[in-house]
């Protein structure tokens, strides 16, 4: 029986509307093996630190404190009630990376990050706070859908291996990302290490670690390559993030002007493709906890997707203006939510509550920012943290993107949609969209485009291609 909760219950809070305040201790059970697990999984949300210093123009110090502002927002997932480890909106990176590099560097390039996370964020607000942001997405059709994902996944894998793009993380480190992202292919995807995992111990808690294995074993092979140097230790303790000129030189707080109308308007687009990638973290959140309630009848999981669109709609509106962030404010960081949800299942003994690991976990990464010696271990493979990243949510977002087609028109539509947008940005990538599914579906069953079935491309199997055949011919007669 929990000390927080009664059996089959929700767990504690106080209600604040459509929110509910958790404290640790409080309302939760701290979980330390989970904390812990975080110290060290900060190493990722540090990965972003390379495109914030090639792409606007920060220096490290500054990139760290948007990190830690973004990590400290990272709390208020569950601290209002959503048990989830929240994270990056990785899928849209590449695409709001390609947006931005559309204006000048320097307080263009600012501004116009600034306009879309802004937008994005009042808008996740109103669709939280209404009601409608399953609606929003069941009137987009599959194609379009299928071709924004897609174009995710091309535009990250273009990250890695576009020659001069500013980052040059293949080319910067060919050896490094080639052994230490086949692991973590290896560790993620293989059929080999799925058998492994379920018939020895060791394997299985390995599996547990995520992308751990990859970023430790990049810390030792970077080096021994060459392509990278071993890691510096000062004797500092505490981080010295530079929050004073992230307020002066970043930020409307300081010397960057209010955006324009014209950049509001002209982020819009990319809002829209960034919210459909969005979405489907949301429907993964739910489909991950709605699986480990079936083991865990004494917590009522209490998980709202409108809630969740109004915490995480807030951060991209606060972010916006005291840190914008090209790696924006998501709902999900799927993978250590797998991670988190597969040790709730063991019981109340190892974890007392979802909300307690999910909280605990993130305030280890919170704490990591700022312990010197870990931020100095990781330094060195920040780059290889983001080449891995890109690359397995370049891989992620292609297999889901092909799936999200529904017949072979889809696909056709996809395939040009998400080359546009990986080689254009969102603008053209949506524009060209709308324009084929018009084009395609125009003066047919408008339901084409809606296709529910499971993806084996219904919309063009031989069956039902006969049957339309049949079905005209007989008309005809």
């Amino acid at each position: 029986m929990s000390k927080y909760r009664e059996h089959g219950g929700k767990q504690s809070g106080i209600p604040m509307g459509p929110l509910t305040l958790r404290l640790p201790f409080i309302h939760y059970r701290f979980e330390w093996p989970d904390y812990l697990q975080g110290l060290l999984m900060c190493t990722v949300c540090l990965a972003i630190i390379p495109v914030l210093t090639g792409k606007l123009g920060m220096s490290f110090e500054v990139a760290l404190a948007i990190v830690i502002m973004n990590g400290t927002l990272y709390l208020a997932h569950v601290t209002f009630g959503d048990p989830v480890v929240p994270g990056w909106v990785t899928p849209a990176i590449p695409l709001l990376i390609a947006y931005v590099e559309t204006f000048a560097p320097g307080v263009d390039r600012m501004q116009a990050l600034i306009a879309f996370e802004l937008m994005f964020g009042v808008f996740c607000i109103f669709l939280g706070a209404s009601g409608l942001a399953k609606k929003f997405v069941s009137i987009i059709p599959n194609a379009m859908q299928s071709g924004i994902v897609l174009g995710a996944g091309f535009a990250a894998v273009m990250i890695v291996f576009k020659p001069g793009n500013g980052l040059k993380s293949f080319d910067n480190f060919p050896f490094t990302v080639i052994i230490c992202v086949g692991l973590a292919f290896y560790l993620l995807f293989s059929e080999h290490f799925k058998s492994l995992r379920t018939k020895n111990k060791f394997f299985f808690y390995l599996a547990n670690l995520g992308m751990m294995p990859t970023l430790a074993l990049a810390v030792f092979v970077g080096p021994l390559t060459g392509e990278l140097s071993w890691p510096t230790f000062t004797g500092e303790i505490i981080t010295s993030p530079d929050f004073a000129t992230l307020f002066r030189d970043f930020t409307m707080l300081g010397n960057i002007p209010i955006p324009p109308a014209s950049m509001f308007l002209s982020s819009i687009p990319m809002v829209i493709s960034a919210y459909l990638v969005i979405f489907g973290d949301v429907i993964q959140s739910q489909a991950l906890l709605e699986d480990a309630q079936k083991y865990r009848p004494d917590e009522d999981i209490d998980y709202n997707p409108n809630r969740s669109h109004i915490i995480f709609g807030v951060r991209n509106t606060i972010m916006s203006v005291i840190g914008p962030d090209i790696s924006m404010c998501g709902p999900l960081w799927a993978a250590m939510q797998v991670v988190l949800c597969e040790r709730y299942k063991h019981g109340p003994e190892a974890m007392d509550s979802i909300s307690g690991g999910a909280a605990s976990f993130r305030f280890g990464t919170w704490t990591g920012y700022f312990l010197a010696p870990i931020v100095a271990a990781v330094k060195p493979i920040l780059g290889i943290g983001l080449a891995s990243t890109m690359l397995i949510q370049g891989y992620v977002s292609v297999r889901i993107g092909v799936l999200k087609a529904r017949s072979y028109n889809d696909l056709g539509i996809a395939g040009v949609t998400g080359a546009i947008v990986a080689t254009r940005g969102a603008t053209w990538g949506l524009g060209a969209a709308i324009v084929m599914c018009a084009l395609i579906y125009l003066g047919g069953d408008k339901e084409k485009a809606y296709i529910k079935e499971e993806p084996i491309f219904p919309g063009d199997s031989p069956d039902k291609i006969n049957k339309e055949v049949e079905q005209h011919l007989g008309k005809a007669s």
